[in-house]
């Protein structure tokens, strides 16, 4: 340990009826008139390590809910699903085809919560990702049978971002839906480069200003196809990157996602 240099240590210390208590310790070495000293400075920490065990059985809960979600809720919605097919094969009935969206809308549910349980803001290793082709793959995924959606590319050049690939894939694609879904007809959704990051903006009904900083959270939806989870997957997704997402209007009244703090790399 070098003077001027510090160092954090955790430990418990015990008081004189014998009861222990975490400490945090941080020690410094110092170099006085030619003397060693050292600075220690020592904290009781049992507020924070009770808050940490709390969130710890927390996540456990969570991981019981998720797997419960898992295997109690998409067994039989799978078994719905295929009696469903079989029963539109059979007879033509109106009542059918929303039956399959609504089971659909279900299944989507439960993916985005399993998502938002297990994954939380965890992503993989980073790579350098051409945005370009991201932007593209997410929006064969989600624009599938959207015939009137217009997809707008507006990249100076194939930037390439520092990013998990996948995970860069799934903020696309949630941004894309959200605007796919809150249109009333066609929807063009524009990609472009933006101050600090990259946009995705659309000229669809847009979000009011009010309503802004609820889209983000988790069951937020104005849209009877809508899971509620997506932007929420959004904002998790930039976070665990550290970037930051804003949601404006675009210059044709539609909502805009702005996505800043991302570090842009040469491939």
């Amino acid at each position: 340990m070098d003077h001027g240099d510090r160092e954090r240590l955790e430990g418990v210390y015990r008081r004189r009826d014998g009861s222990a208590f975490p400490v945090e310790v941080h020690i410094r070495r110092l170099d006085l008139n030619g003397d060693d000293r050292f600075l220690v400075i020592s904290r009781e920490v049992t507020e924070r390590k009770e808050r940490e065990r709390e969130l710890s059985r927390q996540n456990e809960r969570l991981e019981e809910f998720a797997s419960l979600v898992s295997h109690d809720l998409r067994n039989p919605l799978n078994v719905a699903q295929s009696r469903l097919e079989l029963l539109a094969e059979e007879c033509n009935n109106e009542h059918a085809e929303p039956a399959r969206e609504a089971l659909e809308r279900m299944g989507r549910i439960i993916e985005d919560v399993l998502w938002l349980a297990r994954e939380g803001k965890d992503i993989g290793t980073t790579e350098s990702v051409d945005l370009l082709e991201a932007t593209r793959s997410a929006w064969r995924m989600v624009a599938t049978g959207a015939d009137e959606a217009e997809l707008v590319v507006d990249l100076s050049g194939a930037r390439a971002v520092d990013a998990d690939r996948d995970r860069l894939g799934q903020l696309l694609e949630n941004l894309f839906r959200n605007s796919v879904e809150h249109a009333v007809e066609g929807v063009s959704v524009t990609v472009g480069e933006s101050e600090g990051g990259f946009f995705v903006a659309d000229d669809g009904p847009g979000i009011p200003e009010a309503e802004r900083e609820d889209v983000f959270d988790a069951g937020y939806t104005t849209s009877q196809d809508g899971t509620g989870f997506g932007l929420s997957i959004v904002e998790r997704i930039a976070e665990a990157h550290g970037w930051e997402v804003e949601v404006t209007e675009s210059p044709a009244g539609g909502a805009r996602f702005e996505v800043t703090g991302v570090e842009f790399v040469d491939e």
